[in-house]
């Protein structure tokens, strides 16, 4: 591995884990009925890992869950499942990151419509500090090397067009959420992922003493080459790496790290960074993505910013991801990649 920067990366004097590790999605989407399961979390401990994110839809732990139920009901078996998430985290060593992947008011995913806009409306602000708070008190105790808060997936961009909004929105959401949370519990890490999509910083919210978090699926041409959800992404050409410049953004290692010295640099200011999910779909061909996660992997190990991978099982992950050039190993009943979990073990 070689080093690609100079500066003092951040590690583990900061109390917290760097962060390697894998999201699990079984509480991810509004109605999801999916179990937690334990070897899940015993195979990423086992494997050298120290980090699961879990994102999860607040919809799951409202009385009825469905569109227009009243946000401030709470359903007790649903707060169970989170728990019983955490628990088994905890058992096996890991660190569990609870992310609001639906929140009241936003999601970054169209398959839910919400009668309230977060970033503008009081009552989806109300209810997105009440859950917060109320996951602080559920969880308060928990020290935050085990346990950390990652209050919205993925804000959208900072502009006056559509769906963006201002960096006053993004702060007033912020502040108010952290606020409620450290009301009740006021050593708890905060992560407040970045704008637009997860890709730029805000530097704006150091004060608040956050964690940020970023992202890897730069260039989308190659994380996203054939995703059905993703806008005419099977008209794209077979990616490569290096590939030619993109609409969204590297095509080299070079222009790769120069978009993560944003981030680097937010982690030489004493704010603990980490990259909450990365990855890339299962049409693109293998040995590119392996090359392309590669350089992904060795510019955040060199400021010392963890990746969780999206996903454990499924299109992105090492488990059962069907793409059609990997000769797979046979593990417990699954497929799994071990070319690629051999590649993210070498990040410790």
């Amino acid at each position: 591995m070689q080093p690609t920067d100079t500066h003092s990366p951040q590690g583990p004097a900061t109390g917290f884990p760097r962060g390697r590790g894998f999201n699990l999605l079984e509480m991810f989407k509004a109605g999801s009925e999916a179990e937690w399961q334990e070897h899940d979390f015993q195979w990423i401990a086992d494997w050298g890992f120290d980090f699961v994110r879990l994102p999860l839809a607040y919809p799951l732990w409202i009385e009825g869950g469905s569109e227009g139920a009243d946000p401030f009901t709470l359903s007790e078996p649903g707060l169970a499942r989170v728990d019983r998430a955490v628990d088994l985290a905890l058992k096996h060593g890991l660190h569990a990151c609870l992310n609001f992947h639906r929140a009241p008011g936003y999601c970054v995913n169209p398959d839910r419509t919400e009668p309230f806009w977060l970033w503008r409306d009081a009552e989806a602000l109300n209810a997105f500090c009440f859950h917060w708070q109320t996951f602080a008190q559920r969880y308060r105790g928990i020290p935050s090397s085990r346990l950390s808060f990652n209050l919205i997936n993925e804000p959208p961009g900072i502009g006056d067009q559509g769906h963006q909004i201002t960096k006053e929105q993004h702060r007033r959401v912020i502040h108010s959420a952290s606020t409620a949370v450290r009301a009740v519990d006021p050593e708890r890490l905060i992560i407040a992922d970045g704008v637009e999509w997860g890709n730029a910083p805000s530097p704006e919210l150091a004060d608040l003493g956050l964690g940020q978090s970023c992202r890897a699926y730069l260039p989308f041409e190659l994380s996203h080459y054939k995703a059905p959800w993703f806008l005419h992404s099977d008209t794209w050409p077979v990616p490569a790496w290096p590939g030619p410049p993109s609409e969204s953004g590297p095509g080299t290692r070079a222009a790769l790290q120069q978009h993560y010295r944003t981030w680097g640099r937010l982690a030489d200011l004493g704010v603990w960074v980490h990259c909450g999910e990365g990855g890339s779909y299962n049409r693109t061909p293998h040995a590119v993505v392996l090359a392309w996660l590669r350089d992904v992997l060795e510019i955040l190990h060199s400021y010392g910013i963890g990746l969780a991978l999206w996903n454990f099982r499924g299109p992105f992950g090492i488990f059962d991801s069907n793409r059609p050039d990997v000769e797979y190993e046979s593990f417990h009943g699954h497929h799994l990649d071990r070319k690629l979990l051999r590649l993210l073990q070498q990040f410790e």
